[in-house]
């Protein structure tokens, strides 16, 4: 691609005990005249931590150190300033996600990137998950995944699955497992990784999962190696929990549509699975709170059908009591207890579902976090699930995390029922409550959380710990729970050599393995306490976590990895800042204009936001010249821009998505308020593109308070007030005016919509000349005077209605002279932009006016909440 041939991709897992040790080789060669950028991007499981990087260009080889962040960046910059080649490899938030390096390679140059990283993996349902994401972006001649695992327990069942996975590919995957060993290997060759026969594109763009169990003769399993053991809990044949579950979920105004539709849906096949030994209730809140019986209920077949009814008719409307609704959940557990409804030895859970932030009643997440753990006192486990990105999902993670529980981000996508239903069924076994792991205090020291509120069916307790004196070999755990019928009480025993028996018999055993698990395991639970601490203690944890991320050199939110190619001839020292100059040109431009800029583009989609700051001249506009204001428009082939009136600059991203999909681009669930787009394509595909463009075609406006729709395309505008509708064209001028709005019709230029909060939308027409044998007419949408909207409004516009902030660092050469490439910081995650320019149709329909601004790539990644495709919606309304 570009002249970069990625001739080999090698992944290669060494599982031992749960614990996996990952190698990502990837080899390149530069085959154009001219020195290039190449990227390495790696996705990796949230969970994992990088231990290793490396590159090696012409057979030198460049190791990464891992330091600790901020000593990272000031290292990473240094080089930079003196014209070095660095690629910096780091952390992206909380959750380890996303890691990209670029090294600029002569021409026929070839290099090595080498990648590390270790996981523990975890047991769901039954099995261990290992998730590989495979997405090499061009086909590669020597492609191999291969997996080694290791289980002193022995495994029973081994499976290996890709989304991508076409019957063909399924032969190329081989495995086989014998005693403690397994093994996968999978390596398509060229003409197997082809989308068609003769197709360039790669078919591998997808998740490759490996799952397997081991064999379960005693509850647990114990093993100690060198001053260190681990300790695996799992006992099975266990009688089930009868469970005490309460459904606390968010009926506003916001979940209106298809997020109430898909969880009613899950309601219903929740309810389908519910034991008849279980209890069960429904609060639901919006400005009130309301329930469906006043205490749990058992689950009996009646009670059941009766439920089904109530959910079918649960409707969205109003604010967001998210408070209110929790606290009366806690009080009809507690209610039950205090009055043994419910049998004494039996699981209470809560949990709750929204998909925005409390507005109504106590509306201070810091004061209902407070309240909610005062209620539950350690007695119920809440699971707190966050619907879309609207959410403050920090302050339901701190909530859930101080009540034993955990948080999950539901996207709101076409699978978001199965979401919410496969998150039901992690919980809906528990088998054990109360469970303890008690060591001998005089002879552990670090030892990882050791009890646990719930243990779930198919799940694995894992604990870990230090031994006083390093030579010790042998340790008894005393282990008691609660169990659905009398207590589960045992002590358990094992010695050194007792594990190194089972040993024997690995080959290929990576280095101090438990004292890995041991680091990662106290790591991963010291950065989750400091979710919820503060002050002294958070300061103590922080220092804790870090201190075992660099001395088990671990890429951990508190670390990162630096990579510096020395630097080769003292003429490349300064060439880093020749571009702040171009900058500082772009800049003088920028501000010379008068007015400030509000873009439009060509549709990967157009989209753009910008501060004015106005004297237009314009009548269109001149209303609204007074006061500085957020605008957004969305025109021609949907590119969005975002003003920063602070810096005096702008983002810009494109979003690529194809025609006849739907975009939610403001949401506001306070006002009432939502504007979607409908994406339309050229009338034919255009052989010259890599990328189709797409326009709007279509736009919804509504406002659910006044039911008001208005419907436009370039040939009909389409108002609905209720049951009437009336329609118009663009070749009608009109003035409509109603309570609570103003419509004006501008004939065949464009619409002005202002409803009674003031917020007021602009659509322009684009007609092209009707014979052009690629272009349809389009339409284009500027929002003006967004500041009216709520601090809840979302949508690919509506999020950055607030101001936004951003930091550029490390400006260098990109792939084209014209064009610098830089690293930009926003909402806490690094990305690689580059400086452009998108136009500006607003004064000048037909040439447009050409605005710079930094360009986010990859669909807005890292720059909008969650993905690109978290905003496509089923329906205009």
């Amino acid at each position: 691609v570009n002249g970069i041939e990625i001739y080999s991709m090698k992944i290669d897992s060494k599982v031992t005990s749960r614990f996996a040790h990952n190698v990502i080789t990837s080899r390149a060669v530069n085959r154009g005249n001219v020195s290039k950028e190449i990227f390495f991007d790696v996705e990796l499981p949230k969970t994992a931590f990088i231990t290793n990087f490396s590159m090696t260009i012409d057979g030198v080889t460049y190791p990464g150190t891992i330091k600790e962040k901020e000593a990272a960046k000031k290292q990473y910059e240094k080089a930079v300033s003196r014209g070095q080649t660095a690629g910096l490899v780091k952390a992206s938030g909380r959750k380890t996600e996303k890691f990209t390096v670029s090294v600029n390679i002569k021409a026929a140059s070839k290099v090595t990137f080498e990648l590390t990283y270790e996981e523990l993996l975890k047991r769901q349902f039954g099995k261990y998950e290992m998730f590989i994401k495979v997405k090499p972006k061009q086909l590669v001649k020597d492609f191999e995944i291969e997996v080694d695992i290791f289980e002193p327990q022995g495994i029973t069942e081994l499976e290996a699955e890709g989304t991508f996975i076409t019957n063909e590919l399924q032969n190329t995957i081989k495995k086989f497992f014998s005693g403690k060993k397994g093994y996968i290997s999978f390596k398509p060759t060229l003409d197997q990784q082809r989308t068609c026969a003769n197709c360039s594109q790669s078919v591998l763009d997808g998740d490759f999962t490996v799952k397997y169990d081991v064999k379960r003769t005693t509850p647990d399993n114990l093993q100690i190696v060198n001053g260190y053991f681990v300790h695996f809990f799992a006992p099975t044949n266990l009688p089930k929990l009868s469970k005490n579950i309460i459904f606390v979920l968010d009926t506003s105004g916001s979940m209106y549509g298809r997020e109430m539709e898909q969880t009613k849906e899950a309601m219903l096949k929740i309810l389908d699975d519910i034991k008849e030994d279980d209890f069960f209730n429904f609060v639901l809140f919006d400005s009130e709170i309301s329930t469906w019986k006043e205490t749990l209920i058992k689950a009996t077949p009646e009670n059941l059908d009766e439920a089904r009814k109530f959910v079918r008719h649960i409707s969205a409307k109003g604010m967001t009591n998210l408070h209110g609704g929790l606290m009366r959940g806690i009080d009809i557990l507690n209610a039950a207890h205090e009055e043994n409804l419910v049998p004494r030895r039996s699981a209470s859970i809560i949990i709750m579902l929204t998909d925005g932030q409390p507005n109504v009643g106590i509306s201070n997440t810091q004061e209902i976090e407070k309240a909610v753990k005062k209620a539950i006192d350690g007695r119920y486990t809440l699971y707190n699930l966050g619907f879309g990105s609207g959410v403050d999902y920090g302050f339901l993670e701190r909530m859930a995390l101080e009540n034993k529980g955990l948080a999950r981000r539901i996207y709101p996508d076409s699978d978001a029922a199965l979401q919410l239903q496969g998150f039901y069924d992690e919980v809906s076994n528990p088998m054990l409550i109360d469970v303890e792991l008690n060591y001998p205090e005089n002879e552990i020291s670090d030892l990882t959380t050791n009890s646990f509120k719930h243990f779930y069916d198919g799940s694995e307790i894992v604990v870990a710990g230090r031994f006083v004196d390093s030579n010790q070999n042998h340790l008894s755990v005393d282990v008691r729970g609660e169990g659905a019928n009398d207590a589960l009480s045992y002590t358990t025993q094992q010695d050194a050599e007792q594990t190194a028996q089972a040993f024997r018999e690995q080959q290929y055993i990576f280095g101090e393995y438990i004292e890995r698990l041991w680091a990662y395991l106290t790591i991963e639970q010291l950065l989750e306490k400091r979710i919820t601490a503060t002050g002294e203690e958070k300061a103590n944890l922080t220092a804790q976590a870090l201190a075992l991320s660099l001395m088990y050199k671990f890429v951990t939110p508190l670390t990162s990895m630096v990579v510096t190619k020395p630097e080769e001839n003292g003429n490349e020292e300064g060439i880093a800042d020749k571009p702040t100059e171009v900058l500082n040109t772009y800049l003088k431009n920028l501000l010379s204009k008068s007015g400030t800029c509000v873009v439009y583009a060509k549709l990967l989609l157009i989209v753009k936001l910008i501060s004015i700051k106005p004297s237009f001249t314009s009548p269109l506009y001149h209303t609204y010249a007074s006061q500085p204001t957020w605008y957004t428009s969305v025109d021609g082939d949907p590119h969005f821009i975002i003003s920063v009136p602070q810096k005096k600059d702008a983002i810009c991203f494109n979003i690529n998505e194809n025609p006849g999909m739907i975009l939610n681009l403001v949401n506001d669930p306070v006002t009432g308020i939502t504007v979607n787009g409908e994406l339309i394509g050229d009338k034919r595909p255009n052989s010259d593109a890599k990328i189709q463009n797409s326009y709007f075609g279509k736009l919804g406006i509504a406002n659910k308070h006044l039911d008001f729709r208005l419907t436009v395309t370039p040939e009909m505008i389409t108002i609905q007030n209720g049951d009437e509708k009336t329609a118009f064209t663009w070749l009608d001028s009109v003035t409509l005016k109603q309570a609570g709005l103003t419509l004006i019709i501008n004939r065949k230029k464009n619409l002005v919509l202002s409803m009674g909060s003031g917020v007021s939308f602009v659509v322009v027409l684009h007609q092209v000349w009707k014979k052009h044998p690629l272009h349809q007419d389009f339409l284009g949408l500027y929002t003006l005077k967004s500041d009216k909207l709520s601090e809840q409004t979302h949508g690919l516009l509506g999020q950055f209605f607030r101001p936004i902030d951003f930091t550029i660092l490390e400006i260098h050469p990109g792939s084209d002279p014209k064009k610098p490439d830089a690293t930009m910081i926003v909402k806490n995650n690094e990305l690689t932009v580059t400086r452009g320019w998108q136009k500006d149709y607003r004064r000048d329909p037909k040439h447009g006016v050409d605005i710079p601004c930094w360009f986010v790539h990859d669909n807005g990644a890292g720059l909008i909440d969650g993905v690109h495709t978290d905003y496509i919606v089923s329906s205009l309304f």
